[in-house]
């Protein structure tokens, strides 16, 4: 079957939402996300509007993907400020914001979630320097949280980058994930979101990777025959206020949404435990043909090595403060894991 979603143009969008207050006076807060209403950030976004709502008089308008159209429209609402919070992956921010692109450095994240969360809470890098880069676009950063390891799904087997050579592998709209894709020897084809069920159905691209639960979900593997998990990456998402928006608000209500943050992390953190297991039983119930193949250390080493050159041109497109921020990351990485 074909995913099909509502869509509204980025112009449809701010004619629906548009108010006669202005933001920071709205009672009803509008906040977008990239996933459907039971996906990790709906079940974030859902437990922060629970939060803000039970120790507030404000009220939490949730909109899931393809409500307000593509990453892009529900973005450019939030900096113009008809929307006042946005969930959105570094994924698509990072043709903004250069230096986010850092998630997207191969083998650079943990996949273990315990890591992964004591990670976020106490990093650097993610606390202290990446705000400053969201400001600068008009956003003020308020969560940063991990999704789950990712893994390929394509029409035949990957057992090393060989394997990927011609095939077209379906990416977000991001440099380093381009040049991720192109040190692992595929053609890599930014696509998106919406098309990408219909590209794989159509043979237009055969491959493409997100979580588990993602996979599951937007039933990915309806149209493709094979996934392998090779450890490159944990889905990362960010959560961001329209800056004026936040900056206009009392400080009750700021701290209001710092704790509904704090509490939707811990949540959400909570809430994957277990999550990439129990999304591919689904997968496997529902398509027991599916085949899934976890490389070991020895089977990712050629991936391991292609990363080398993904890190160089990351720094090569961000500069001294890219070159700074992994550093960075990398400190604040060996103090949790070690």
């Amino acid at each position: 079957m074909k995913i099909t979603k509502r869509v509204l143009t980025g112009a449809a969008a701010a004619a629906a939402l548009a108010a006669s207050m202005t933001a920071a006076q709205a009672e009803t807060w509008r906040y977008a996300f990239e996933e459907a209403i039971t996906d990790v950030q709906g079940v974030f976004a859902t437990k922060f509007k629970e939060e803000v709502e039970a120790n507030s008089d404000h009220e939490i308008q949730l909109f899931p993907y393809g409500t307000l159209g593509e990453s892009a429209d529900t973005m450019e609402q939030t900096q113009d400020g008809i929307l006042q919070f946005v969930d959105q992956s570094p994924g698509f921010t990072g043709s903004l914001i250069p230096e986010a692109q850092v998630f997207f450095v191969p083998y650079l994240l943990p996949q273990d979630t315990e890591e992964l969360g004591e990670f976020f809470r106490t990093s650097k890098a993610i606390n202290e320097m990446f705000p400053k880069f969201y400001a600068e676009q008009g956003l003020e950063l308020l969560k940063m949280f991990p999704e789950g390891e990712v893994c390929m799904t394509t029409k035949e087997p990957v057992s090393e980058p060989a394997d990927l050579n011609e095939v077209k592998f379906r990416v977000m709209t991001n440099p380093l994930l381009v040049e991720n894709y192109k040190a692992f020897g595929a053609t890599p084809t930014p696509l998106p979101w919406g098309e990408t069920y219909g590209g794989l159905q159509t043979g237009i691209i055969q491959g493409q990777e997100n979580p588990m639960f993602w996979i599951e979900s937007a039933k990915m593997y309806e149209v493709t025959d094979v996934i392998t998990c090779v450890g490159h990456n944990n889905f990362t998402t960010a959560v961001m206020a329209n800056k004026d928006f936040y900056d206009g608000l009392s400080e009750e209500d700021q701290q209001v949404i710092q704790d509904a943050m704090d509490a939707a992390f811990e949540h959400i953190i909570d809430y994957q435990k277990g999550l990439h297991e129990e999304s591919l039983e689904k997968i496997l119930e529902a398509k027991p043909s599916m085949e899934v193949n976890v490389l070991d250390e020895e089977e990712r080493a050629p991936f391991v090595a292609a990363a080398e050159e993904v890190e160089a041109k990351f720094i090569e497109m961000t500069g001294d403060s890219g070159e700074e921020l992994l550093e960075q990351f990398k400190t604040d990485l060996e103090a949790v894991t070690n």
